[in-house]
């Protein structure tokens, strides 16, 4: 009988706190604005609707109800209506909305294409004329037909559109450097850093015949005015070289190429992006990096001059 009595009296009282709390929580409810209760309605329907293909386990949520779900989860407090997931994997699906949302924000735009009839124009162009590279098409294009244009554009529709030309290869890039190779030099700037956090510049001149280094300096500050003192003390009025290759860098100015044509050297360009056009440079820049600096840090521009001597 007493067992009983206590029984009953905890049964009522579970349920006189149950019905407390859910009044409370009504009362809460109605002071809430409509726009919210309305998602938190959607947002337990989007829930419950999962269960109509099974009844003992849910079906997995497709992409749409994963965005439906993020987006009505930002309009309330989600965590006390979330029933089907976990947290954690709710989370996970904002994370991976705003990954997508971002990608898509930074997908590259790029130019407008040009026209049709351009397009074909310039792989005729190349086709009747294969020793032409870009630069002289968009010269061409200019001179002749008064169309301003990009060598740079022309190349990519030419890599684009496919390849409309062979070249032999007598006239290859790697052909030309090997058949002049002992008349040919090229020169690059390595940065290095130092142990006070100063940042040096490394400029060498190397022959490719006999990979020979002509001549090496090092500078915190590169100017055009230095860079040309090297080349005079590297290539002497009597220096058996006719061409010289440096990359795209902003120190080899107009100066600097107009001192080197009055040297009697003709200066080549490398292509844009393109660091295999001054493959021995690059090489022995790694070389220097792997093999010395890798190990040690220079104090200053003697100390550095006096490791890469030895």
């Amino acid at each position: 009988m007493p067992g009983s009595i206590f029984r009953t009296l905890t049964l009522s009282l579970t349920t006189l706190s149950s019905v407390a709390y859910d009044l409370a929580r009504l009362l809460a409810l109605g002071m809430r604005s409509h726009r919210t209760l309305a998602a938190e309605n959607l947002f337990l329907r989007k829930q419950l609707a999962l269960f109509q293909e099974r009844k003992v386990k849910p079906r997995r949520a497709d992409d749409s109800i994963r965005l439906a779900m993020v987006m009505l989860g930002r309009l309330f407090s989600w965590r006390d209506a979330l029933v089907n997931v976990k947290p954690d994997t709710f989370l996970r699906w904002h994370r991976k909305g705003f990954r997508l949302l971002w990608r898509w924000k930074s997908r590259p735009v790029g130019r407008p294409r040009i026209p049709k009839d351009l397009r074909r124009l310039i792989r005729e162009i190349a086709a009747e004329n294969p020793t032409w590279g870009e630069e002289r098409i968009a010269n061409e294009l200019k001179l002749k037909l008064s169309i301003r244009i990009s060598p740079r554009t022309v190349g990519k529709y030419l890599r684009k559109d496919g390849p409309v030309r062979t070249p032999e290869p007598k006239q290859r890039w790697l052909t030309f450097v090997r058949n002049h190779a002992k008349v040919m030099v090229v020169c690059d700037f390595f940065v290095v850093i130092t142990a006070t956090f100063r940042t040096l510049y490394v400029f060498v001149v190397i022959e490719i015949g006999s990979r020979r280094i002509v001549h090496y300096n090092v500078t915190a500050h590169p100017t055009a005015a230095w860079t040309l003192q090297p080349f005079r003390e590297a290539l002497p009025g009597d220096h058996p070289y006719r061409f010289l290759i440096h990359d795209r860098d902003s120190i080899f100015a107009q100066e600097v190429d107009q001192g080197l044509t009055n040297l009697g050297v003709r200066v080549l360009r490398t292509p844009v992006r393109a660091p295999k056009a001054n493959a021995v440079c690059e090489r022995l820049g790694g070389s220097l990096r792997r093999e010395c600096l890798d190990f040690l840090i220079p104090f200053n521009e003697r100390h550095l001059q006096r490791i890469i001597r030895e």
